[in-house]
């Protein structure tokens, strides 16, 4: 056990923002959590972002809202933020910092974690190669989620990333094992209304049973938003590689958690980067992304499906753009689609899943899902580039096989992409449906797939 200093600082010089400036400090580090008590003896909790030079600046949780320099203590504690785990906390709910919002009392601890975690030594990462089936065709088909993986979701103001984000979380287990995921859900800087429809989404179909819902709301104070994250990561690390569970962690709004992050860089005058964000936003999103994965030796697993809106759509934005550096793929959801009624409009030829190749075909899923994954890929671009050619030359001067892409990019989006919130389609399902979309173009169009598998699925019209 930490022993808890018994120095207490009444020498608080400034407060500005999140922020709090106390002097004539001594024996303090970086990270270290401190207890602030006010006047009328409330306690809140904080944790030092600089030291040096007898200051300390430090970062208080719950905001500081109320404090003033005058009357107000400190106690630095001489430990880190701990999260009390437990296997326990699946089927409860959790505030942003970790307390219980469920009206039951906390479970019982069978260990504290860091919150920081501690690093995967890269030697011991085993590569991520088992499939993950959403029952999402969109997803398993084209742009295939692997255990271990990190692979996030690009959305856009309006777009139903949170449906998504609730029916993988519902539907996803590991094909061949059938075994459900424990599910970590962290909603950062969300409204009361987003809030509610994860809670009700979960409890509705049971999937709550085997998850942890931690809710940072958007009334909260800005530096919570900066812990949520970690908090729930710490939770899947204990689960994953000390229960051996397979555990899913979806991280949504990873733009609220950006916004937070440039408040506080603002508050402690650092120089801006792009757009306003700090220069390090790059390795701060690299600590909450890498801590997934697998390890060597251990049969859990941490696959993480974080979901961003992209401020106007902008894929180049700061915060999507150092996420596809990171991650390994992404999945971007279409203004378009969205509009003609598409769910989920996932746009598959700006989504891709780096680590797809290395979890389909034989022995995994089926031996033509490559093949037919590349064919639905490129008969698509093609039928798209016809479409912008008819909107300038009109559908009269194509070729019938022209039209017939144009058909076939129609029934593509209605039965392929398209499903119902509910439905859950297995690996098969999907294969077999692709298979019935392809058979719309002749098969000396189908030049992706071998022969054996063309004879084998290819469906003649009678």
């Amino acid at each position: 056990m930490h022993k808890v200093t018994s120095i207490e600082y009444y020498s608080v010089r400034d407060i500005k923002g999140p922020l709090m400036i106390i002097e004539n400090v001594s024996n303090v580090a970086y990270d270290e959590l401190v207890e602030i008590e006010t006047p009328t003896g409330e306690t809140r909790l904080g944790k030092v972002l600089e030291v040096g030079f007898g200051l300390a600046i430090v970062q208080v949780f719950e905001g500081t809202t109320g404090l003033s320099p005058k009357g107000t203590k400190a106690r630095f504690l001489g430990k880190t933020f701990e999260l009390p785990v437990t296997e326990d906390m699946l089927g409860r709910i959790f505030d942003g910092l970790g307390k219980p919002i469920d009206g039951l009392p906390p479970p019982v601890p069978r260990d504290y974690l860091d919150i920081n975690g501690a690093p995967i030594n890269p030697e011991r990462r085993d590569y991520p190669t088992n499939f993950i089936q959403t029952g999402i065709s969109a997803i398993d088909g084209m742009n295939t989620l692997i255990r271990g993986q990190k692979l996030p979701i690009f959305s856009g103001a309006g777009l139903p990333h949170n449906m998504l984000a609730a029916q993988i979380a519902r539907q996803a287990t590991v094909i061949g094992q059938e075994e459900e995921f424990a599910v970590i859900f962290a909603a950062i800087g969300v409204q009361h209304d987003e809030a509610s429809f994860f809670k009700k989404s979960l409890e509705e179909t049971g999937a709550i049973k085997r998850s942890a819902l931690f809710l940072n709301l958007a009334d909260d104070p800005a530096f919570e938003r900066i812990i949520t994250p970690r908090i729930a990561l710490t939770l899947a690390e204990y689960l994953a590689f000390e229960k051996d569970m397979h555990v899913l962690v979806i991280l949504t709004d990873m733009t609220n958690y950006g916004e937070a992050l440039r408040e506080i860089s603002a508050a402690r005058e650092e120089v801006p980067g792009r757009k306003g964000y700090p220069g390090y936003l790059y390795t701060d999103l690299a600590t909450i992304y890498e801590r997934a994965g697998r390890i060597k030796g251990k049969k859990g697993s941490i696959t993480q499906m974080p979901i961003l809106t992209m401020p106007n759509d902008d894929i180049s934005h700061p915060i999507p753009d150092l996420t596809a550096y990171i991650t390994e793929g992404q999945i971007v959801l279409s203004r378009d689609l969205y509009r003609i009624g598409i769910y989920p409009p996932i746009n598959v030829l700006m989504s891709l899943s780096r680590l797809m190749r290395d979890g389909i075909g034989e022995g995994k899923t089926r031996s033509d899902h490559p093949e037919v994954a590349s064919q639905l890929y490129a008969s698509y671009a093609r039928a798209q580039e016809l479409r912008a050619l008819a909107l300038i030359v009109g559908e009269s001067s194509l070729t019938p096989t022209d039209l017939l892409y144009l058909r076939y990019a129609e029934v593509f989006e209605r039965k392929f992409l398209a499903q119902s919130y509910y439905e859950n389609r297995d690996i098969w399902k999907t294969l077999d449906l692709a298979w019935e979309v392809l058979s719309m173009l002749p098969e000396t169009e189908l030049t992706r797939i071998k022969e054996k598998h063309i004879k084998q699925y290819y469906r003649k019209k009678a």
